[in-house]
């Protein structure tokens, strides 16, 4: 193996104990997270200020000694390059101005990338400052999911707005995702030239598509997404998390070409193992087991790696940590990963 066993499983190899890091590592469970959300205002000035987001993505590899850094940001830092409005408020989320089939011409391409610069100085400082074994993983959320709040100002339990959207005005809907995508592709280049070593593609509302939809909106603006990353940065492995794809994981990997899976935890071992034959995965431990500590925990963690550690697997939560988590709970998944014996 070499330095970084996170890139290995991504290549295929297999390690046991496997490479370990957690979605949502660096957040609200951190006392020393909220210290820095309270100096930063709001969310969005977080984001966007890299001596804050350098600090709080290197907290819980301090702590914790990840295999792997996820750069801090969010995924609607991108509609709101394109000129939309975006505020997040406590308790409810993000917020913006519902978008019309008016606006999908109007959305500003030129100087996305200048006005995202603070994002790629803080992937640039996060490869000096993470030490050497740490690979760093850059990130964007997949047009669909990106798309449901542009469309609903808001989330919503099963993104009917944004459904509807899509069902009611196929083709302006077409036009916006593949506008996100070509966003997108452009945005993860620029955090790889910046030092991230591998790129995850967060497709968060993947679960609540029909299978056509979810061919049409889920995997076809990922699949363009990964060509033209491929295209100019061939080496670089791409993680997507079409979360709560069930079945239809399966062609998932085929179609878009991404390199590895991110499983949720709703997705049998068995069939995550199926899964693997084909190539790293990446879980999927149930957030609600980590939050519940204990034997909850152990035998959550001691399953996955009995079906799936002989296998090319990445440790991780089947979504992102809880802000209730106790840290204690963390500090006792990773000590269980790490002194696992086969």
């Amino acid at each position: 193996m070499t330095e970084r066993k996170f890139l290995e499983a991504l290549s295929g190899q297999t390690a046991f104990p496997p490479p370990i890091w957690m979605m949502r590592q660096a957040g609200r469970y951190l006392p020393e997270y909220r210290d820095i959300r309270k100096k930063a205002g709001s969310f969005l000035d977080l984001c966007y200020n890299p001596d804050f987001a350098v600090e709080v993505t290197l907290q819980p590899i301090r702590r914790f000694g990840f295999d792997a850094a996820i750069l801090f940001s969010d995924i609607l830092v991108v509609p709101h390059a394109l000129g939309r409005d975006l505020r997040f408020e406590e308790g409810v989320g993000p917020l913006m101005t519902p978008l019309g089939k008016e606006d999908i011409s109007a959305l500003e391409i030129t100087g996305v990338h200048e006005r995202l610069a603070p994002v790629y100085e803080t992937v640039r400082r996060l490869r000096r400052e993470l030490p050497r074994e740490t690979a760093l993983i850059g990130f964007c959320g997949a047009p669909w999911t990106v798309a449901t709040y542009m469309i609903a100002g808001r989330g919503t339990p099963d993104q009917a707005p944004a459904r509807l959207f899509g069902h009611s005005s196929p083709e302006a809907f077409a036009h916006l995702l593949d506008r996100l995508a070509a966003c997108s592709a452009e945005y993860l280049i620029r955090q790889i030239d910046a030092g991230a070593d591998a790129v995850q593609i967060f497709d968060s509302w993947a679960g609540v598509l029909d299978e056509a939809s979810f061919h049409a909106w889920c995997e076809r603006p990922v699949a363009e997404i990964v060509r033209r990353v491929r295209e100019r940065r061939p080496t670089v492995p791409i993680i997507g998390f079409p979360k709560g794809a069930g079945m239809l994981y399966a062609g998932y990997r085929q179609t878009t070409g991404v390199t590895a899976l991110g499983l949720d935890w709703t997705l049998p071992l068995a069939e995550a193992r199926r899964l693997q034959a084909e190539g790293p995965i990446q879980g999927n431990l149930d957030p609600m087991r980590l939050l519940a500590g204990g034997r909850a925990l152990e035998e959550g963690v001691d399953a996955i790696l009995a079906t799936l550690g002989g296998g090319p697997l990445i440790f991780n939560l089947g979504h992102g940590v809880t802000p209730e988590t106790p840290v204690e709970h963390v500090e006792a998944m990773v000590r269980r990963v790490r002194e696992a014996v086969r």
